[in-house]
């Protein structure tokens, strides 16, 4: 469908009220003083992908201004704790930090799991009370290559199929970014499936309608080896996801649809 054709289709949609959440689950690789002495002697593992998502918190900012939505994020790496997994998850804890006492892992959780988590959860709660539909953006990153395989995709959206609303908005965001840049190659549910634990999952959990959440996946090779156009998607993909949201009649404030 040409940019004409869905502008057609996102006058005909009754306009519903929206709030964006922006949220970054692995920001930064900070390691906080009560698990510094596991990583004395492994810092290597903190730069890598290991230790976070390059550029994915740089994104998450990108949509938070572009929206002047709230940002909820950490910036301690994930090899202490995963943001991104639920509790009881095998991996919520990395292999450095799953032996510690129990104390000490409950202490860690209070303090660098728990707020981020509860946040998100009263402030979609909120919105969904006051008759919005939340649209959760948490954004991620992937490396280009894994396991000696090369990922060819440079944009992941990520979505549980069986809720029409996500499967709607990504459709529309994916023709909106082809429409934009129709040499960036953007795929859906790639590299990773939308379904898989993790903190959009748990939300989908919590609010069965009223809630529709995206995880997004960019392409480190762009962080790492190509900035011209990684601050070209900074501008890009806030943008296209603006357009989309409209395309679905979703109004975000008092703000009217984009017209374009």
């Amino acid at each position: 469908m040409d940019d004409a054709g869905m502008g057609r289709t996102r006058l005909a949609r009754p306009h519903r009220p929206a709030s964006v959440v922006v949220t970054c689950e692995h920001g930064g690789n900070r390691v906080p003083p009560e698990a510094a002495h596991l990583f004395t002697l492994r810092g290597d593992h903190l730069a890598g992908h290991g230790g976070y998502d390059a550029g994915a918190l740089e994104m998450a900012r990108a949509f938070a201004e572009a929206f002047a939505a709230p940002l909820y994020f950490t910036t301690i790496t994930r090899l202490v704790v995963d943001q991104n997994r639920s509790m009881g998850h095998p991996k919520l804890f990395s292999r450095y930090t799953r032996g510690l006492p129990e104390a000490l892992r409950q202490d860690i959780l209070a303090r660098h799991y728990q707020p981020l988590r509860q946040e998100t959860l009263d402030t979609a709660a909120a919105a969904i009370q006051a008759g919005r539909t939340v649209a959760h953006l948490a954004s991620h990153s992937f490396v280009p290559v894994l396991s000696g395989v090369e990922r060819t995709m440079d944009v992941g959206l990520l979505y549980d199929p069986a809720r029409e609303g996500e499967r709607a908005l990504c459709l529309a965001w994916t023709a909106r970014l082809k429409a934009r840049r129709p040499g960036l190659r953007v795929r859906r549910n790639a590299p990773y499936r939308g379904v898989s634990d993790g903190h959009v999952t748990a939300l989908r959990k919590a609010f069965p309608t009223g809630y529709l959440g995206i995880e997004l996946e960019v392409n480190q090779r762009f962080v790492q080896k190509d900035r011209p156009a990684f601050e070209d998607l900074l501008l890009l993909l806030p943008d296209t996801f603006a357009v989309a949201l409209s395309d679905m009649g979703l109004v975000l404030g008092d703000t009217p649809p984009p017209s374009s």
